[in-house]
C-alpha cells in the first residue's frame, strides 16, 4: 500500500517511522529542509516544499497513491484543506492523524477563535506582549501592535535563517527576537517571561508535544494573561490521535474499492 503522509512535527514523523516499520510504502511531504533531514536518516521518502491542492493531485496520480495520511500541524489549516480536497478530487481514502488537544482553565486564560481576534485584544491591552505563535502570521500581530505606545513586541521563533529575515522585514528590533527551538520546560518558560517582563502571552493550542501546557503553566503561576488561540474547525471525517489506531484502520482498507 503506498501512502502520502503530510509530516513535519515530532509526533508525525513517528507516525512515518512506525508506517515503514509495519510494511507501508510512504511518501512523506515536509515544508522545510530540517524537517526533511530527521526523516532522511530514517530512511523515508521526502519531498520537500508548499504544496497546492492541484500539487497534491499530481503527486496522488503520479506515484498511484492508496491513502492520503494527513499529519500536518493542527494549525496548518491550508494544508489539512488542500490534502482533503486532493483526496476527494482523486477518490483517494483520507485519514487524520492529529496530536490530542488540552483544556486549560483559568481565569487568566482567554481563548480567542482567530489570530486577528488574538492581534485585536493584545492591541487593547498593550504591555510587554510576549507572541509565540511562529512567523508565518507575524504580521497579523505587528500591524496591529508596533506602533502602539507603552507596548513591547517580543516574538519567540524558530531560529531559521526566512524567520529572522521576515522580522528584519516587518520592523521587528532584534533586541525582541527570540530565535530558539523547544520544547522548554516550565522553569525556562518563567525565567524567559521574567527576563523580557511579559505582561501578555499570546500562543495556540498546539498540544502536549508543542509543550503548550508548560508555556501556559508558567504564565500562570507568574500572574501572566495569555491569549489562546483555539484550533481551527476543519470537518477532517476519520481522526486519529494514536499511531497504532492508525495503523489498524490503514490494515483494514480495501485499496482495491477505490
Amino acid at each position: 500500500m503506498k501512502i502520502l503522509q503530510l509530516a513535519g512535527t515530532s509526533d508525525a514523523r513517528q507516525l512515518a517511522i512506525e508506517l515503514k516499520r509495519h510494511g507501508f510504502d510512504v511518501l512523506t511531504t515536509v515544508v522545510t529542509s530540517n524537517a526533511a533531514i530527521e526523516l532522511q536518516a530514517s530512511e523515508l521518502q521526502v519531498l520537500v516544499g508548499r504544496l497546492t491542492d492541484t500539487d497534491l493531485i499530481q503527486l496522488i496520480k503520479e506515484r498511484q497513491i492508496n491513502v492520503v495520511v494527513d499529519a500536518s500541524h493542527p494549525y496548518a489549516e491550508e494544508a489539512s484543506k488542500n490534502a482533503i480536497k486532493a483526496a476527494q478530487m482523486t477518490g483517494t481514502p483520507y485519514i487524520r492523524f492529529e496530536r490530542p488537544s488540552q483544556k486549560f482553565d483559568d481565569e487568566l486564560i482567554i481563548k480567542v477563535d482567530s489570530y486577528g481576534e488574538a492581534a485585536e485584544l493584545a492591541a487593547k491591552k498593550q504591555g510587554n506582549i510576549m507572541l509565540t505563535t511562529g512567523s508565518k502570521t507575524l504580521q497579523i500581530f505587528t500591524d496591529k501592535l508596533l506602533s502602539l505606545p507603552n507596548t513591547r513586541v517580543i516574538a519567540r521563533m524558530l531560529p531559521r535563517k526566512d524567520n529572522m529575515e521576515k522580522c528584519e522585514e516587518l520592523g521587528l528590533p532584534q533586541k525582541n527576537i527570540i530565535a530558539i527551538q523547544g520544547p522548554f520546560t516550565m522553569e525556562f518558560n518563567k525565567a524567559l517571561f521574567q527576563q523580557f517582563q511579559v505582561t501578555l502571552m499570546v500562543t495556540k493550542e498546539s498540544g502536549k508535544e508543542g509543550a503548550v501546557d508548560e508555556k501556559v503553566e508558567a504564565a500562570v503561576e507568574l500572574g501572566i494573561e495569555t491569549i489562546l488561540i483555539k484550533r481551527p474547525r476543519i470537518q477532517y471525517g476519520i481522526t486519529y490521535s494514536n499511531v497504532q489506531d492508525v495503523i489498524d484502520h490503514l490494515k483494514g482498507v480495501d485499496i482495491n474499492g477505490f
